[in-house]
């Protein structure tokens, strides 16, 4: 059986095909080219798989940030949690775990005992613990996402609570003749901190990290101190549209 996967998020899509359990295709495309390119309107939108260079496709399943507002043709769609929930399972094996999921405007939690997702918290109001907090602190410091990403030792202090006002206060913190390395180990420890109280009813276990934060080295090495083992997956930007493909191979 072949089953797409279609994670529709706020700055990519993310398409993974599975054939027999088996991932065979994955592909990131800018969300606004996948509508603009690859996209039909007609009362419903319409994914041209033909330009995707997908064919014989069984079933489609569809999530991500733009599933409420995005009405697929041909696509079941599912809630967020339970894609990534099963992109863990698929990645992982594991059956008990923390899921935490840094996307570029959201963060989710989940707590999964015996493969049921028992409880969860959600972060979507707040721009300053998510990947675009990093996108903007990165282009203020004028490095690349992976290079700040390398450090987490002596971190300037980053007061603010907001986005906005954070890329303020490092330019304060340059003029004042910090390092690189100080500064971005202080953006890095500051989204840590953003992520803390969402974190702090689900300690001591193992924890699954995924989306586009979780490269980054930084934020790992602090969770490791809350977490027995922080798993890190193959592919943890594709976690969403594997997810979709896994739960569409049992329903």
């Amino acid at each position: 059986m072949r089953i797409l996967g279609i994670d529709l998020g706020s700055r990519e899509v993310k398409i993974v095909l599975m054939e027999d359990n088996m991932i065979i295709k994955k592909m990131k495309i800018s969300t606004m080219s996948f509508y603009r390119d690859y996209c039909s309107f007609n009362g419903k939108i319409t994914v041209d798989l033909e330009k995707l260079k997908i064919e014989n496709v069984d079933k489609a399943i569809s999530t991500g940030y733009g599933r409420n507002n995005t009405d697929l043709k041909k696509f079941i769609a599912i809630n967020e949690i339970k894609a990534h929930v099963y992109g863990g399972f698929y990645q992982t094996g594991l059956k008990d775990f923390i899921l935490l999921d840094i996307g570029g405007q959201d963060v989710k939690v989940a707590k999964i005992e015996k493969g049921i997702t028992t409880d969860l918290e959600l972060n979507e109001k707040c721009a300053a613990s998510c990947g675009r907090y990093l996108e903007n602190m990165a282009s203020v410091l004028e490095i690349s996402l992976d290079e700040m990403s390398k450090y987490y030792q002596n971190p300037i202090e980053l007061n603010s609570t907001c986005a906005v006002f954070s890329e303020s206060e490092l330019i304060g913190k340059i003029a004042e003749g910090a390092n690189i390395e100080s500064l971005s180990a202080g953006v890095n420890y500051s989204l840590y901190k953003r992520l803390k109280p969402l974190l702090t009813k689900f300690r001591g276990r193992k924890l699954v990290l995924t989306g586009g934060v979780a490269t980054n080295i930084a934020i790992k090495k602090y969770l490791n101190k809350d977490y027995d083992e922080v798993v890190s997956v193959n592919f943890p930007q594709f976690n969403g549209a594997i997810g979709c493909c896994y739960y569409g191979e049992r329903v």
